[in-house]
């Protein structure tokens, strides 16, 4: 054991305070009076339809599913579209919501129409009726043709893809997003 106890005491030394630095104060006053320049300039230059305040109605889209370049000029709620010859009515939709998917995403597909969605044809047009809104789930195409036969026959079962033009790759998302929201 030692015989007498040792403090042992640090160096009190002055280090170079950065916040008092002349170069950083004066860089922080110009990014604030910059800013506060632009937001001014900003605010008093803008056009007064894009303020808040504004009161002019909203503005609201609507979108009519058509298939085979029939046009119907209906301004009623319903649109007559024709599939397979007949004429049938179909509602009018206020949204489209794409669920982006892959050929292996069959288990979260099934589990989203067990959840959230219906799972059957009749269900899904009285979802789309009630609520104005449009369910699909968005794929791309592949070459593998065991895959496309298993999306065709799911395809024929369900009936809520929207297929697009895109080979289904993770680094192509972008691109089959750019597709969807065309095709929408």
């Amino acid at each position: 054991m030692p015989s007498s106890l040792k403090f042992f005491h640090s160096r009190v030394s002055q280090p170079f305070n950065f916040l008092r630095s002349p170069a950083l104060i004066l860089s922080f006053l110009f990014i604030g009076i910059s800013g506060f320049i632009f937001g001014l300039t900003s605010f008093l230059t803008s056009s007064n339809s894009y303020r808040c305040f504004n009161n002019s109605p909203p503005r609201s889209v609507r979108v009519v599913w058509e298939t085979n370049n029939n046009r119907n000029d209906n301004s009623g709620e319903k649109a007559f579209v024709l599939d397979g010859g007949e004429r049938k009515e179909r509602h009018k939709v206020m949204g489209f919501v794409g669920i982006q998917t892959g050929f292996e995403s069959s288990g979260r597909r099934r589990s989203l129409r067990n959840t959230w969605m219906p799972s059957d044809r009749q269900g899904l047009k009285r979802l789309e009726e009630s609520t104005g809104l449009a369910f699909r789930f968005i794929i791309g195409r592949t070459n593998d043709k065991s895959k496309m036969a298993e999306l065709r026959k799911e395809i024929a079962e369900y009936d809520d893809f929207l297929l697009v033009d895109i080979e289904e790759q993770y680094s192509k998302l972008p691109y089959k997003t750019l597709a969807f929201l065309k095709a929408a």
